[in-house]
Order: C-alpha cells, then structure tokens, then sequence
C-alpha cells in the first residue's frame, strides 16, 4: 500500500475529534494522493466490512472506479469513520492502537 498506517491513524484521530479538527482534516486528506485516498476508503470499507480483508486490491480499485465526490466529503460524511478504519487496520493485521499510540 502507498498510504502508511499513521496517515491511517491520523485521520481516525481527527475524525473522532471532527468538531475541532474537520478543516485539518479535510487539507490532510486532500493533500493525499489519489491512490492513497483510494486506500483510505478501502481500508474503511474493509473496517465496516463491506470487504474483506483479502479483498484490499478489489477494494481499491472499487473506491477508484467509484469516486464521485471529493474523499475529505465522502469520510466526513459516513458514521463512524473512525471506528471504521481503527477496525480496517486491524483486519489488515496493523494494531490502530499502537499506531494512534505513537501519535500522541
């Protein structure tokens, strides 16, 4: 994957504090690279278990296929993002945890 785990886990952390942290966490995500917003939204959708974890590259390339408005709008606007990919990472067998961990 391009995207690392700490963006991954960074954007977890924004999300759950959205109030406050939703223009950082728009700029964040639009700084990303398409490939990586595709992964970001695969690694949710495996996290909310639209996919499986053995699925990631089908993941992707779906999250590519069917971008339609900007990713920062498509995260934001889906409960529980954060609990969605904190759970992609772990299925994807990379502790959220430690990650957000590292972070603080």
């Amino acid at each position: 994957m391009e995207i690392s785990p700490r963006k991954v886990a960074q954007v977890a952390m924004m999300a759950r504090e959205l109030e406050r942290a939703e223009p950082e966490l728009r700029a964040f995500v639009d700084r990303m690279s398409e490939d990586e917003q595709a992964e970001l939204v695969a690694i949710m959708w495996i996290g909310r278990e639209s996919f499986d974890a053995d699925d990631l590259e089908e993941a992707i390339a779906t999250a590519k296929a069917e971008a339609s408005i900007p990713c920062a709008d498509y995260l934001i606007g889906t409960p529980h993002v954060a609990d969605h990919l904190e759970n992609g990472l772990d299925a994807l067998g990379i502790s959220a945890e430690d990650e957000e961990n590292d972070l603080m």
